[in-house]
């Protein structure tokens, strides 16, 4: 069986919720309650993911920051507390709910199905944020008819109450824009459009096009994106754009859309045709955004999508960039939006706009379809489209909550930070300085975006702004499966095969006792909870003791730094309903270091710690002390040590509501705050 990384991700139709809030209130209690309490009041919370205490503090003291440096002057600051770890899914649902992972349920990018049932061991992945419920259907010759009454649909995973919930029902109105870990788009927000884990139109995290008449070397074996061979034939290229599968057919083929091409070598243009629409586009030049539409059931069913061209170049190599296809907001055959007309109403006073929940195109990037100038291009496009619905939300904000996420510090970090770390293995000195700019350019937009945003603030508003993590350098990549079986944890059935399988394919179960699977996640092949398992439970702790002992005293021998400083027992840090289906272990990487992409999904590259050569050269999948977020605010922050999960309470205590006893979370502004009830990670 082969899987990478990006395929097993699948996502479909429907919204729902895995815990509902109980009853509301009535509306005239709503209505009283309201006005008790000051519905006027205005919250406004801008999540700009990845922001690094370091370096804002770095920009701020460079001038290039004046209105950060205001807020800090006037207000406060302070680093926020991450979470175990502090992956962004993990991260963003305790923001949400105030719960730390074993109350939500979401403990890594990916988690594992387990029980005597499962066909694979240790279990098929599946994304942690939702899941794709198949419903009942019909079957007329070639045609598969879908039940009116048990439609397919999408699951929300995170569990617990969201805190907006606790306003909406008291008639306060909450408006949450791009939320990572809330796709579908949970019902008790006023408004709320979804972001991370948001799937293009094929299902997956956002796989590319690339066409070309010179497909680079083992192009087959590419992960988000697909390279498709064309040839230039009087000056013209034939090729098809690839959408979903028609699940209404036996044979479940994939809809496409034909393109042409028309190429003028002497003017170094070409004239693009699909669905008859024309465009002209020169050397380097982006197509605005395209509708399609993919038809089903010819004159009765079509889903839409949009997408985007870029005319990369046409010699000596023809060379075609499309984005994935997303879903159009104007049309959406996915669950992006609550309600769902939220979605066409954005479209409708901005434009169209990138509906996939992680829209900048690292893997173009990572796999040399981008240059770094490229991908700062693309990347570009995404942050003027977020600014522009910020704008339209941030004017007409008049009352309750505002939640608004800002995704371009986070991914172009992952991206380019070789260029601002000397000693990365691919950082190239003679191209730095247009990467550290444009990173500069970043967070200054960041700096007038909240200039504009100041501008609108009044006595009646509390302004709050948080990041999820921070950012390091990601120079060393740790191979643990190939560690775990050169220390006698895992056994392979032929040794001489160690790297031709993934998925463990290679795996002899009956003596294996642990495993990766996931970016800091450690399982043991535990006895009637794995479908193979050896471990005896009685063995567990005396197991995870020893397992622990030996990665704490893992060494790098390129220069013997230590490569992980935290191991944590996931029983001694998490608590709730789910910690059942948690890891054993999370690892708490040093900065400098974390798990390789071949081993979160079980493959076993020779060595145990080598260079990291991917652009994706920043990361914050490390111990959660190495890498806090931020927060500040235009109130004093009260207590020393914030943390993701005192947020929801403290919004909550702005309209005189209490936390949930569930909540762990304290109020930032409460002078009489109790100590956290985790010890924070800062």
């Amino acid at each position: 069986m082969s899987i990478n990384r990006r395929d097993f991700i699948k996502g479909s139709v429907a919204a729902g919720l895995g815990v509902g809030i109980g009853s509301l209130v009535k509306s005239s209690d709503q209505e009283a309650f309201a006005a008790a309490s000051g519905a006027k009041h205005r919250v406004l919370i801008l999540g700009i993911d990845g922001m690094d205490p370091e370096l804002l503090l770095r920009y701020v003291n460079k001038g290039i920051m004046p209105n950060f440096a205001k807020l800090i002057k006037e207000g406060d600051f302070k680093p926020l507390g991450t979470t175990i770890p502090p992956q962004s899914p993990v991260a963003w649902a305790t923001f949400i709910t105030g719960l730390n992972p074993g109350g939500h349920g979401i403990f890594d990018f990916i988690h594992r199905k387990t029980g005597q049932d499962v066909a694979i061991v240790p279990g098929e992945p599946y994304l942690s944020t939702s899941s794709t419920v198949g419903g009942e259907t019909w079957q007329v010759g070639d045609w598969v008819i879908p039940s009116p009454f048990s439609p397919s649909k999408v699951e929300l995973l995170r569990q617990g109450k969201p805190f907006w919930a606790f306003l909406t029902e008291r008639g306060i109105p909450a408006t949450v824009c791009k939320c990572p870990s809330n796709y579908p788009p949970d019902p008790f927000a006023t408004k709320a459009i979804s972001c991370m884990g948001t799937p293009d139109m094929t299902g997956g995290y956002g796989t590319f096009s690339y066409y070309t008449d010179f497909p680079p070397k083992n192009s087959e074996k590419m992960t988000g994106g697909k390279v498709y061979p064309v040839e230039v034939k009087n000056h013209r290229v034939e090729g098809e754009l690839y959408g979903p599968r028609n699940e209404m057919k036996k044979d479940r083929k994939k809809l496409t859309i034909p393109f042409t091409v028309h190429v003028d070598p002497e003017n170094d243009a070409a004239r693009l045709v699909v669905q008859d629409q024309t465009y002209v586009l020169n050397k380097g030049e982006w197509t605005d955004w395209i509708q399609l539409r993919f038809t089903v059931v010819p004159g009765l069913v079509s889903v839409y999508g949009i997408c985007r061209f870029y005319l990369k170049g046409l010699q000596p190599d023809f060379q075609l960039y499309v984005t994935p296809i997303n879903v159009d907001p104007s049309n959406p055959v996915l669950p992006i939006s609550h309600p769902e007309s939220y979605a066409k109403e954005i479209q409708s006073s901005v434009g169209f706009y990138y509906t996939q929940g992680m829209p900048e195109d690292t893997k173009a990037l990572s796999n040399k379809v981008f240059t770094d100038e490229e991908f700062m291009q693309q990347s570009r496009f995404v942050m003027e489209e977020r600014l522009r619905m910020y704008d339209f939300e941030l004017g007409r904000f008049k009352q309750g909550l505002l939640f608004f996420y800002f995704t371009s510090l986070d991914q172009n970090s992952h991206m380019l930070w070789h260029a601002l770390d000397e000693s990365h293995p691919i950082h190239e000195k003679d191209k730095a300085s247009i990467c550290c700019q444009y990173m500069e350019f970043l967070y200054h937009s960041m700096d007038e975006m909240l200039g504009k945003t100041l501008k609108t603030i009044d006595d009646n508003t509390t302004l709050i702004i948080m990041s999820d993590h921070g950012f390091a350098s990601f120079r060393r990549c740790f191979q643990i499966n190939t560690w775990l079986k050169e220390n006698g944890y895992i056994t392979l059935h032929d040794d001489f095969k160690q790297e031709e399988y993934e998925f463990f394919g290679n795996v002899d179960w009956s003596r294996t006792k642990a495993y990766n699977l996931g970016i800091n996640s450690v399982y043991l092949n535990l006895r009637g909870r794995e479908q193979k398992g050896t471990v005896d439970p009685s063995q567990k702790d005396a197991l995870l003791k020893e397992i622990s002992e030996k990665l704490l005293a893992v060494r790098d021998p390129e220069n013997g730094e230590q490569v992980i400083t935290k191991v944590y027992k996931t029983s001694e840090v998490y608590r709730g309903a789910y910690v059942d289906i948690a890891p054993d272990l999370v690892l708490g990487f040093n900065r400098g270091y974390r798990a390789s992409w071949e081993t979160i999904l079980g493959g076993f590259p020779l060595g145990i710690v080598n260079d990291n050569e991917d652009k994706w050269s920043g990361d914050h999948c490390m111990a959660s002390d190495l890498v806090p977020g931020v927060i500040l605010s235009n109130k004093k922050i009260e207590i020393p040590d914030p943390t993701l999960a005192d947020i929801g309470p403290t919004v909550l205590q702005e309209y005189g509501i209490e936390p949930s006893k569930e909540m762990e979370g304290r109020a930032l502004f409460d002078t009489n705050a109790a100590p956290a009830a985790i010890k924070p990670v800062v």
